[in-house]
């Protein structure tokens, strides 16, 4: 690629979208990230059908297939207005909801070298890394583009550890949270 062709070449900047703290943060991040680049932000949505793809090999009919579509890209639409509302990123703004599992998708939607690829790493306790895959982690060791993590917030941490306080029902002391 010449440099005439990688002037015209679209930058952007694909981040995932879940809706959880750690995805939002991840979101603005890549916002913030997409201004100052004068990039495209391209926020990608992956969804699965029920059973993965396993479970729609075994009867799960195209209407079917449909409305988890639809139902993903309602998800996608209430992320946004959760994320942005009636303030706008400030950059070109795509959304697209991709078959597949979040780090694949993130990856492939993420291909050429010049894009920017922002993943929020999220809480990862002991039981959700045998639960769940990081996808931070597969799309560090696959993407073919830059990857930035976005660490969570420090007030996600404080706020997950009231509620395991509140879910055991322990006594929560509003000292503990102050500096």
């Amino acid at each position: 690629m010449n440099a005439e062709e990688r002037e015209e070449a679209v930058r952007k900047v694909v981040v995932g979208a879940t809706g959880t703290p750690g995805s939002l943060a991840a979101l603005h991040k890549a916002a913030a990230e997409a201004r100052v680049r004068d990039a495209e932000l391209w926020v990608v949505l992956a969804w699965q059908p029920p059973g993965g793809e396993l479970g729609s090999r075994n009867g799960l009919g195209p209407s079917a297939l449909a409305e988890c579509r639809a139902a993903a890209v309602e998800r996608l639409r209430e992320v946004l207005d959760t994320a942005f509302g009636a303030v706008k990123p400030g950059v070109t703004l795509a959304g697209f909801t991709v078959r597949g599992t979040p780090g694949a998708a993130l990856v492939d939607t993420a291909r050429d070298p010049e894009d920017l690829l922002v993943v929020g790493t999220g809480s990862r306790t002991p039981l959700r890394r045998l639960v769940r895959p990081s996808v931070a982690r597969y799309c560090l060791a696959h993407a073919a583009c830059p990857v930035l993590a976005v660490p969570p917030s420090p007030l996600q941490a404080e706020l997950e550890s009231v509620h395991r306080r509140n879910v055991w029902g322990m006594r929560l002391d509003p000292r503990e949270l102050a500096p």
